[in-house]
């Protein structure tokens, strides 16, 4: 049987990387040892690597579970640039495609086959992978098996009625963004039993978290991009029209820029699509149907123009900006009519009165986080169960914000909080401050208690963010199944008066332009001249070598390895391979173009 060492050896000759990132070691080891595992992981931490390196070192098929024809696509595509016998079952390829897999899955010709949760539930392919043996069923972006997930799909509930048919051998799940009803969820609806379960944190250090109240939204977004030209990114906007708008601007201010939304003829969205992952620089205005699928590891930044669906989509779409470990930067700009629509769409959506009552609670937790008193990614970090210092990668840890004693108006909700047992949410709380007597506060005698009417100096809109800051500065916790509100240890200390607390003032009130510029430099920002030079021409050696074989230009090299060739300035073949990664079927295909462009660049005088 393989062990890590096993593991680690083929991390180096095939996929060119020194070591594994941190928590890849102990759950590839989990795999080797034939256990099911259950893995919670931050985007751009290798999860993917996972699953994809036991593929090669076991007997049997690996079968992944993948929501997107896109992400198949484009983790089949860097699997086979690293020499990997691997491909994609799905309804993009023409049925004399399917059928030849079908057929090399039966021949035990390939290591790894993507599939989506909808054509694994067909008879036909059913039928095929019985005849197969599965070694590993993989399923990936797991939060949309469960009902709590933010991006819950229904064909995924099949996924473990399949593996049972398949035999009910060993099941992997990964994800990046499942709390802990989520990953309950997970368990209960694909394994069998108990899953190891990991959870290698949240934190993305290396992404700068910005967040403004609109003043001119324009202007906020073109001073945000001066400072990012020539970077490739993504700018998400709330609707399809805003997208085109978005795209003429950027277009109008030199910008390479596209569209991207639903209503686009397929062909063209596809175009842009492709566009996007094969060349460098360009700038895409979507809707969230970009993103899922895309794979591209140099993505400098990710902005929001409209307050995002939840605190799970923002973590989500602000992480692909970080897949290649380089700095990268984020600005989510958000006003009063986001939050009204954003409230507007759960309360007239289609899904069940619990659903949208946990989608409220996360939406809740997103204005806590656009509200922080504290910063963002210490608050961030809480709603997902984790603690963390003061980041200074923030941008309220490096501008600061104006503050008000709001100790006493803490201590009022706290109190509201435990006479009520604890057992109630914002606005039943707020009715109870203000002295409403609805019929909720009628029927629980709360307008009896000494706390009814004793918040009248707020408005009932101040209230609410007074709320939503306690839950930022961590004072109250939100139970998301339940829409409660909890007091925490902290807020014990400020009940009782032993600590003070400084509340955000004004917040939704325009605060003026954004500050021109990257927040976050990326790599190659600090170059010297020459360096550069070299880094420039790599790229372009990179984008022809790309174009030539119809790949996305990282498939080739991701930047990270583009910035190690520059540092390094290897001379040989043996030199490449110390190179972030250079594995032995890219040196082989593309070491020699490489290298020789190094040798023309002579290395610069210290």
């Amino acid at each position: 049987m393989a062990d890590l060492t096993d593991a680690e050896k083929i991390l180096r000759e095939t996929f060119g990387f020194e070591a594994f990132r941190p928590g890849q070691g102990e759950i590839v080891e989990t795999i080797l040892a034939g256990g099911n595992v259950l893995a919670v992981m931050p985007t751009g931490s290798g999860k993917s690597l996972c699953y994809q390196l036991p593929a090669l070192l076991r007997d049997g098929l690996t079968l992944v579970v993948s929501p997107l024809i896109a992400l198949m696509r484009n983790q089949v595509t860097q699997l086979r640039g690293y020499g990997i016998a691997a491909t994609s079952l799905s309804s993009a390829n023409h049925p004399s495609e399917n059928d030849e897999i079908l057929d090399q899955i039966g021949r035990a010709q390939l290591r790894l086959v993507y599939i989506a949760p909808e054509r694994l539930a067909r008879p036909d392919t059913l039928k095929a992978l019985k005849r197969a043996r599965v070694g590993l069923l993989a399923v990936d972006e797991a939060h949309c098996i469960s009902q709590w997930g933010h991006d819950f799909r229904p064909d995924y509930l099949e996924v473990g009625r399949v593996h049972a048919e398949l035999g009910g051998g060993q099941i992997v799940a990964f994800t990046a963004t499942a709390d802990a009803a989520t990953r309950g969820d997970i368990v209960r609806r694909l394994f069998p039993g108990a899953p190891k379960v990991f959870v290698h944190g949240f934190d993305r250090p290396n992404l700068r978290l910005a967040m403004r109240a609109k003043a001119s939204p324009r202007r906020q977004l073109l001073d945000f991009l001066e400072g990012h030209r020539g970077d490739s990114g993504i700018v998400y906007c709330a609707t399809r029209r805003r997208t085109e708008e978005v795209a003429e601007a950027l277009r109008d201010n030199r910008h390479k820029a596209l569209p991207y939304h639903a209503g686009m003829a397929a062909d063209e969205r596809s175009r842009n699509q492709d566009r996007f992952l094969q060349e460098d620089g360009v700038v895409v205005a979507a809707t969230i149907a970009f993103g899922m699928g895309i794979d591209k590891p140099d993505v400098r930044f990710v902005c929001h123009t409209d307050m995002p669906k939840n605190i799970e989509s923002y973590y989500q779409e602000i992480g692909r900006a970080v897949r290649d470990g380089l700095p990268a930067d984020t600005l989510t700009l958000y006003g009063l009519e986001d939050i009204r629509l954003r409230r507007a769409q759960i309360d007239n959506g289609e899904a069940s009165e619990e659903q949208k009552r946990v989608e409220r609670q996360r939406l809740n937790a997103l204005v806590s986080l656009c509200e922080a008193p504290r910063c963002r990614r210490q608050t961030l970090l809480a709603y997902f169960g984790e603690t963390s210092e003061p980041c200074g990668n923030c941008d309220l840890c490096i501008d600061g914000f104006e503050v008000v004693d709001g100790t006493i108006a803490a201590q009022k909700a706290l109190s509201a909080m435990l006479r009520t047992g604890e057992r109630f949410g914002t606005e039943h709380l707020v009715n109870l401050l203000c002295g409403d007597e609805t019929a909720a506060i009628l029927k629980f005698n709360h307008n009896r208690l000494p706390t009814f009417g004793v918040g009248k100096e707020h408005s009932k809109a101040e209230w609410r963010s007074i709320f939503r800051q306690l839950h930022g500065a961590g004072i109250v916790a939100l139970e998301i199944e339940f829409g409660r509100w909890k007091m925490t240890e902290r807020g014990r200390a400020v009940l009782k008066g032993a600590e003070r607390l400084e509340l955000r003032k004004d917040l939704m009130k325009p605060k003026g332009r954004a500050a021109s510029g990257p927040t976050a430099a990326p790599g190659h920002a600090n170059l010297s001249p020459p360096d550069h030079t070299l880094f420039e021409a790599l790229k372009k050696r990179r984008s022809d070598l790309a174009r030539a074989r119809g790949v996305p230009a990282y498939v080739v090299f991701p930047d990270r390895s583009l910035l190690d060739m520059v540092r390094l300035r290897p001379r040989s073949p043996v030199d490449l391979r110390a190179v972030h990664g250079v594995g032995e079927a890219k040196l082989a295909q593309y070491g020699e173009a490489f290298l020789e462009l190094i040798r023309q660049h002579p290395t610069p005088l210290p």
